[in-house]
């Protein structure tokens, strides 16, 4: 059975760079009242200080109320007359049928007219009503939620239909995108109602201007309600996402320079672009200021998340912001100090040291042979299943199958099922976790001669002695601490906790005991189902590692990956590099049936030395970045901290 996911393409859309590079933009001199307080010259000054550093693109902000500064003027009882700039009525034009200043418009004219002339391109996010902490809305609709106010609405419509059509074909825009994380003006009672604005705006976007591509710039999607993974995907060409560790579940645990946040946001984007089919940019990503890291240790981040986001088919990295806020004293970097301190320049124009880590990379992506990294090689499929922290599920999943030396993607339990060799059911909750029909679908595929590997939450699950080979015999809520899960085909013997709300007493009945608990109770088992394998495991250990502190390099759970490498032991064997450290992630991006360019990361803060074993008939042919040397069937190389190497192999 192939596994079909080697030939399965980024879809970026037509025209978009392979990967950017770049950074959020508001002027270095005023922040968000850029257009109320227009100085050309120091934009300029901005704009050629950020093209010399190697940026290729800029996301830009239109402030909502500065570009339809509309105010609504009422009569008797505070019934609504008529809508005007102030006390001026509209003019009759296409300025007044849109509610649009022509002295903004202008303004944004001339911006784009300067970025064109330093070669830089930029996404144009429309409706920003939500910047940095505060709501921006034009006067007339204070008070009004915006998302769902058929006035409010409208005028949006107008705007953007205006807006979009008055630029669409100036050559500094590379793509459109209905607003910045606009989920953030308003509530919503349904999901349908997010549907709603996003079709409107999108669509109001797409009949202006049919050829450039619509980026969602949502952040905090799910998958079954609200702002949802699969609508935006449906409604918009590329999904976005802002990974702040504070501001995500389960991702502000560690320092910045370890393995889980600096896999943070390649996580993030693989969850939904695998999730949506649709490609994904990393289109806000910082550190939030001195307060979390150091600027060198921050410099380690952007470098490893570069690295990592670059090697996992994710569209690009911008950085949030271009340049510090620290010296402004409105709203809202009066009242939110985590604003003032994110730039990559400070108030006085000196760099910061991540900004040499962003001008290096764009400088080796250019030395490299080939224009695009081709996708990577993925051998197994996650199934996110119903009644659980679908991200937090995810993102542990993520972390464990690279450092058990596989890569993985994400479906919903909802989706139709995927083709792989390996499938990942982690922590099953609930009483409707996987359809009948789903299970039925992947255990047929398991007969065929799949892998299976499941492991529980509070899932109650039909027909489990004949898929597990384990009878249950009693269930009983857990008490903590009680007990540990030792690993018995590892000389080692590690531990592992049994960290689960239930604990529930089996017997063995054609199960292969691979762990048991402290008492000789299974919990980690492999059993022969049909030409295929069902591996099970007690224990929700991805909700677990998702949840703990320091998990990923603690003593209690640092072997965990274990688990997913005995698991994953067969799809492995397809795999032309193999590799034995957890925190040395590998990828494997195939060229044709016979070469393959390998990229290593090392996701630690400190420097690793590894030796890989190269399968049979394969040798390194070049090494494009980084040490790497060869000696018969095995590989050497030495990676400093939070950095990748690069070479070629070739079928011989």
């Amino acid at each position: 059975m192939s596994s079909g996911l080697d030939s399965i393409s980024k879809d970026v859309p037509v025209n978009f760079p392979s990967f950017l590079i770049g950074a959020n933009y508001w002027a270095s001199y005023a922040g968000t009242r850029m257009w109320s307080d227009w100085r050309k010259d120091a934009v300029d000054e901005d704009l050629k200080q950020l093209q010399s550093a190697g940026l290729n693109v800029l996301r830009v902000f239109p402030l909502w109320p500065d570009f339809q500064p509309l105010t609504i003027l009422r009569g008797g009882n505070g019934l609504p007359r008529e809508y005007r700039f102030g006390e001026l009525p509209l003019p009759d034009n296409e300025f007044g049928q849109a509610g649009v200043s022509p002295e903004t418009v202008t303004r944004f004219e001339k911006f784009l007219d300067m970025i064109a002339g330093h070669k830089m391109k930029c996404i144009v996010a429309l409706i920003n009503g939500w910047m940095s902490g505060r709501l921006f809305v034009p006067p007339a609709f204070d008070g009004m939620n915006v998302l769902t106010n058929p006035e409010a609405i409208c005028w949006q419509v107008r705007f953007v239909r205006y807006f979009v059509s008055r630029f669409r074909s100036h050559p500094a825009i590379m793509a459109w995108e209905p607003g910045n994380e606009c989920n953030c003006m308003g509530t919503i009672s349904t999901r349908s109602e997010a549907y709603l604005w996003t079709a409107a705006i999108t669509q109001a976007i797409r009949v202006a201007d049919p050829d450039k591509p619509v980026l969602s710039g949502m952040h905090g999607l799910r998958i079954n309600d609200g702002w949802t993974i699969q609508d935006q995907s449906e409604l918009t060409d590329m999904l976005c996402v802002h990974p702040y560790p504070p501001f995500t579940p389960h991702c502000d645990h560690d320092p910045v320079n370890t393995i889980r946040t600096v896999l943070h946001g390649t996580a993030e984007a693989r969850y939904y672009s695998d999730i949506g089919q649709k490609p994904c940019l990393c289109e806000e990503i910082g550190t939030l200021g001195p307060m979390i890291a150091s600027e060198n240790i921050v410099s380690d981040f952007v470098r490893n998340c570069l690295w990592s986001l670059w090697a996992n088919d994710v569209s690009g990295f911008l950085w949030w912001c271009a340049y510090d806020q620290d010296r402004l004293e409105h709203a809202p970097y009066d009242w939110e100090s985590v604003e003032r301190e994110l730039g990559m320049f400070r108030a006085d124009r000196s760099s910061k040291p991540l900004l040499r880590e962003l001008t290096a990379f764009g400088q080796m992506l250019k030395s490299l042979p080939f224009a695009a990294l081709p996708p990577r090689r993925r051998e197994a499929v996650c199934i996110l299943s119903q009644d659980q922290d679908h991200w937090g599920v995810a993102y542990s999943s993520f972390i464990l199958a690279k450092q058990a030396g596989f890569d993985i993607e994400f479906q919903g339990a909802d989706q139709p099922l995927r083709e792989a060799m390996l499938y990942l059911a982690p922590c099953l909750s609930g009483n409707r976790s996987i359809s009948r029909r789903r299970m039925s679908a992947l255990l047929k595929r398991v007969e065929a001669g799949a892998t299976l590997y499941l492991s529980l939450d509070t899932a109650l699950l039909s027909d489990f002695e004949a898929i597990t080979g384990l009878r249950p015999l009693t269930r009983e809520r857990r008490r903590p601490g009680e007990s540990q899960i030792v690993m018995h085909e590892l000389e080692s013997r590690p531990e592992i906790p049994a960290g689960s709300q239930f604990r529930i007493n089996f017997q063995a009945t054609r199960a292969s005991l691979l762990g048991t608990e402290s008492d000789g109770n299974p919990a980690f088992v492999m059993v022969q189902y049909g030409r295929g394998q069902v591996f099970f495991l007690s224990v929700p250990i991805e909700m677990m590692l998702a949840t703990t502190p320091g998990a990923f390099h603690s003593a209690k759970m640092e072997q965990a990956w274990r688990v997913y490498q005995r698991a994953g032991v067969h799809v492995m064997n397809g795999r032309v590099v193999r590799k034995q450290n957890p925190m040395l992630a590998v990828t494997e991006h195939p060229v044709g049936e016979n070469e393959r360019i390998i990229v290593l990361i090392n996701h630690q803060p400190t420097p690793l030395s590894e030796e890989l074993i190269l399968a049979d008939e394969w040798k390194m042919t070049t090494a494009h970045f980084g040490q790497v040397t060869a000696q018969q069937n095995k590989l050497k190389t030495s990676l400093p901290p939070n950095a990748g190497t690069i070479f070629t192999v070739k079928r011989h």
